[in-house]
């Protein structure tokens, strides 16, 4: 089971048993959010572009390091699987692709991050994505899928636990929308505030109902 912590943006830590994952680093500074406060056993890159790749951020000298690595492979019995997705609608001519992460650990439960989707995923690589018990979203636009097609998407794919990412919070210099955009679209789905920026994704602690998780952002 992982420990699932939001350093803001698109930037997750996983803390699994022994092993300690980040996923989309970002330096903080560039951002105008805190820095990461973590130091990762293994990270993954989802694309390369400054406020998803800062690996230093959150090393060490012994960190792995998997950049855009589609198809399957596995660290410390932690199971990875790499889908390409394109960072735009003009199948990746003009922001290129990103690889979307499904990890697997061994109590089964499985987390997709979709890094900068910036189009719907198509049937084969949507086969991969659905039905996962967690899955971190982009909802705020511009760089990703507009709120409204990220709603779209969540309900295509009928993961148990959205959490949003992303998105525009106070402080941030990315010109990107707030979280009130893609709330306006939510129906029918259980909207939990979290107090802290982190939830346990234990299989027995996980909603029955299909809910979207609010993670407060990082402070400094």
């Amino acid at each position: 089971m992982p420990l699932v912590r939001w350093h803001g943006h698109a930037c997750f830590e996983l803390a699994y048993p022994g092993l300690t994952v980040v996923i989309d680093p970002h330096d903080g500074e560039s951002l105008g959010l805190p820095r990461p406060r973590c130091t990762a056993d293994l990270v993954l890159v989802t694309h390369e572009h400054f406020d998803h790749n800062a690996v230093e951020a959150v090393s060490r000298s012994d960190t792995k390091v998997l950049r855009a690595a589609a198809g399957p492979s596995s660290v410390e019995g932690l199971e990875i699987l790499g889908i390409r997705l394109p960072h735009d609608k003009y199948g990746g001519a003009r922001r290129g692709w990103v690889t979307a992460y499904v990890l697997r650990g061994g109590d089964g439960v499985r987390l997709a991050h979709l890094g900068d989707l910036g189009d719907m995923p198509g049937p084969e690589e949507a086969g991969a994505l659905h039905g996962v018990d967690v899955m971190f979203v982009p909802v705020g636009g511009t760089y990703t899928l507009t709120a409204y097609e990220a709603w779209e998407l969540v309900n295509w794919l009928e993961p148990r636990v959205v959490v949003p990412m992303h998105y525009w919070v106070p402080g941030m210099n990315l010109p990107i929308d707030p979280i009130d955009e893609f709330l306006k679209y939510v129906k029918k789905w259980r909207v939990v505030r979290l107090e802290r920026p982190e939830f346990e994704a234990l299989p027995d602690k996980l909603p029955g109902e299909r809910s979207i998780y609010l993670l407060p952002p990082p402070r400094g």
